[in-house]
């Protein structure tokens, strides 16, 4: 749930890069009402939402996918010429694409990246040598040339799944029919993984639980002298099947889905090292252990080892191994231990490898996030501090420093750069009145910062590595044209704050208010995630949905219960072998706060949550009856064991070890203890938060008779939206609350 359980469960941004309004606007002294309608409708109120943005190899032209203002979901390629400060599109999907159905492989993958809705380009590859990009779209490969010239390297009717030029650009290479093809660019691709084997082997694709929770999507890893690669060979014999039924409007598809759920057996993953044509081939020792995790592979700079993260099933450690790729032959070069017995050890990709042979490193070993490089067999700590670095930008070797994200007074991220040799302060490079991301090219030549505020959306422009900015990509002013200037006069912006949990722990909240009259109290709209990773009360810009919610007479209001991120491990602590507990109580804590303010309606704060939300308002519901008016419950979980494997068992253990936990934190026990309005939602196609999660609550309700009210919905899967849903879905929970008497005073 690395997670759908986040991205969407905050189905309240549809941008995931934030802007600022601008600082001088003329704006209508009154506002139209933000319906749900003109939310979820195009062009997205959010403005411009760059994805993919990427500096060409010779620093020239910076390029990224830029949504359409009549399809907020269709991308197409743009690209900036650095040096003449103009934009040009390079590749226009509707005219090179063919709009074939894509596979239900390709369908997975994209459900796994998060990019399931979206349409058009949704990622490229830029040749080594600056002269073109390989663009996969619609299951087919191309070639795109700066002056214009689109060349197709495939036609079939099967998808081309996770394509790469090699580093060299040499070679093209995909996954088609579970084998890995290779071939010279413009040439003819050929399979270089046997043939002939079992349904249930996949050559060069990430397993489910990789592509799902360990943000690992590749499954094959190119050297950097194009002459080997390593491949995973992935086989899902003993994984149990789940029979899926996808249910449409019109019909049933049914899918046996090999689902790791927790408690039981994962794939079974080997590495592979060969020659570019298949021969060659030597295994990689990843010990005699088989039931374990690859996390992460790299070549060495020089190609003469390739670096495997291998983390166990419990999570606890991660053991780095160095493989010689002539022999497969493997040695642990260090590991790294969870910073405390009852917890666990995060997954990242904020490390580096440098030339001199020493890695940097980021570790939660000191209860924080911080960067640590690790040369001869020593550690050195170069960040430190109560607020944890939560990405590295980008490395600068020979000026000796690197560039990295880092949690500024809890609500704000902010870029930073600091000197390898750990001398100096950190340089904050960034503007702290933003909560701020970034990204560098591989050179550390020009810094691509994103920013938003809580009242304007995203902005990003280009910077020298010093932070100076030099051009702006998206300035985003809402001014003019700009699809959210027309609401400006009725934009709120949050408040903050903060309580004690029951350790006296602060919890950060938001809040957005109506127009509100003296004397007049008013609903609540308690929109809470509340499980592990995602932090919700930011300073950054927050999306139209929550100001639509606030249009309509609502307080809007989040908080950060003791288990989200960026706060450092014993903040996360509490949910380990213990989901649906101090969640449940700071979130009551939330809800108690509320009730003391005199202009908020004690009767009348109605909880929201999507995927891990979704069970939270359940959690809530069975906890303390009467505390909230009323609940609406997405895409839930409801037991645990129907969940997989990484996830799961990272936070909760193993079933088969500790059943009473599992108990404890499932939602179907008590169940019939719930007794305030409940609103039910569940896409009936969902791959992730499979619908039996749904189906065995309903079950249980009904059968005690305890009443609820349902919405499902055929055909979708985890994320129930789009411009004519997305309002369905919205104006249905606005009808229940209406129903059940939370509504505004008159």
């Amino acid at each position: 749930m690395r997670s759908v359980l986040a991205a969407v469960a905050l189905g309240l941004s549809t941008c995931l890069t934030t802007p600022v309004l601008a600082e001088t606007v003329a704006v209508p002294e009154t506002a139209p009402a933000l319906t749900f309608e003109r939310v979820f409708a195009s062009p997205g109120l959010d403005g411009p939402a760059p994805r993919q943005v990427k500096l060409s190899p010779d620093g020239r032209f910076l390029t990224l996918l830029r949504n359409r203002a009549d399809d907020r979901d269709r991308y197409d390629l743009w690209g900036y010429d650095i040096e003449t400060r103009e934009w040009r599109m390079l590749v226009d999907s509707e005219k090179l694409g063919s709009g074939r159905e894509l596979s239900e492989d390709e369908k997975m993958q994209r459900e796994r990246a998060r990019v399931g809705s979206l349409k058009g380009i949704i990622a490229y590859q830029w040749a080594s040598d600056g002269s073109g990009v390989l663009v996969p779209l619609d299951g087919d490969l191309f070639l795109a040339k700066l002056d214009g010239a689109v060349t197709r390297l495939t036609d079939t009717e099967g998808t081309e799944l996770n394509p790469q030029l090699s580093p060299k650009g040499s070679s093209v290479s995909f996954v088609r029919g579970r084998r890995l093809w290779v071939g010279p660019v413009g040439g003819e691709a050929q399979p270089v993984t046997p043939a002939g084997e079992a349904e249930t082997i996949r050559w060069g694709e990430a397993e489910f639980v990789a592509q799902e929770e360990m943000a690992r999507l590749q499954g094959y890893w190119w050297s950097p002298d194009d002459s080997r690669i390593v491949v995973q060979r992935t086989d899902e014999a003993s994984v149990g099947v789940v029979t899926r039924a996808a249910i449409g409007a019109k019909g049933t598809k049914v899918f046996d889905q090999r689902y790791p759920a927790a408690g039981t057996d994962n794939a079974i993953v080997e590495l592979f090292v060969m020659n570019s044509d298949g021969s060659g081939s030597v295994k990689v020792d990843l010990g005699l252990d088989l039931d374990i995790y690859v996390a992460r592979v790299d070549w060495a700079l020089d190609a003469s080892a390739i670096y495997v993260q291998r983390q166990d099933r419990a999570q606890t450690r991660i053991d780095v191994l160095k493989v010689d790729p002539a022999t497969g032959a493997s040695q642990i070069w260090f590991a790294e231990k969870a910073a405390r017995p009852d917890y666990w050890v995060n997954l990242s990709d904020n490390y580096r490898f440098l030339k001199d042979g020493s890695l940097l490193w980021w570790s939660e070993r000191d209860g924080f996030g911080h960067f640590y490089r690790y040369a001869g067999g020593q550690w050195t700590q170069l960040t430190r501090g109560t607020s944890p670095a939560t990405s590295l930008v980008g490395v600068d070797e020979g000026a000796g420093t690197f560039t990295y994200q880092a949690t500024a007074d809890v609500l704000t991220q902010q870029i930073y750069r600091t000197r390898l040799d750990r001398t100096g302060e950190p340089e904050l490079l960034t503007d702290p009145a933003f909560t701020n991301s970034a990204s560098m090219d591989g050179a550390a030549r020009l810094l691509y910062v994103s920013r938003s505020g809580p009242a304007q959306p995203s902005q990003s422009y280009l910077a020298t590595p010093d932070g100076t900015r030099v051009a702006w990509i998206e300035e985003n002013r809402v001014e003019g044209a700009h699809p959210y200037a027309p609401f400006l006069a009725s934009h709120v912006t949050p408040e903050y704050g903060n309580i004690a949990a029951e350790d006296g722990t602060p919890l950060h909240w938001m809040m957005l208010k109506p127009k509100m009259e003296p004397g007049k109290r008013y609903p609540v709209f308690f929109q809470h995630y509340s499980g592990p990773g995602p932090q919700t009360v930011t300073k950054g810009w927050g999306g139209a949905l929550a100001q639509a919610i606030v249009d309509k007479g609502y307080i809007f209001f989040q908080l950060d219960n003791r288990g989200s991120a960026n706060r450092g491990v014993d903040f996360e602590q509490p949910l380990y072998r213990a989901m649906g507990g101090a969640e449940v109580r700071d979130q009551k804590t939330g809800a108690l706060f509320l009730k003391s303010l005199d202009y908020v309606d004690p009767a009348k704060i109605a909880i929201y949550g999507w995927s891990y939300g979704g069970y939270m308002t359940l959690k809530q519901l069975e906890a303390d009856p009467g505390l909230y008016a009323a609940g609406i419950s997405g895409a839930p979980v409801t037991r645990w064991e129907l969940y997989d494997t990484h996830y799961t068992e990272r936070y909760m253990g193993d079933p088969r070890e500790v059943p009473e936990a599992y108990a404890k934190a499932s939602a179907i026990p008590d169940a019939t203890k719930i007794t305030d309005p409940l609103l039910l939602i569940h896409g009936m196609a969902d791959d992730n938060v499979i619908f039996e999660n749904s189906s065995e609550l309903i079950c249980v309700l009904q059968e005690s008779n305890t009443p609820f009210e349902m919405m499902l919905y055929p055909g979708y899967t985890h994320r129930v939206s789009g411009p004519k849903i997305g309002p369905h879905v919205w104006n249905g929970i606005m009808r229940f609350l209406e129903s059940h008497g939370v509504t505004p005073p008159k």
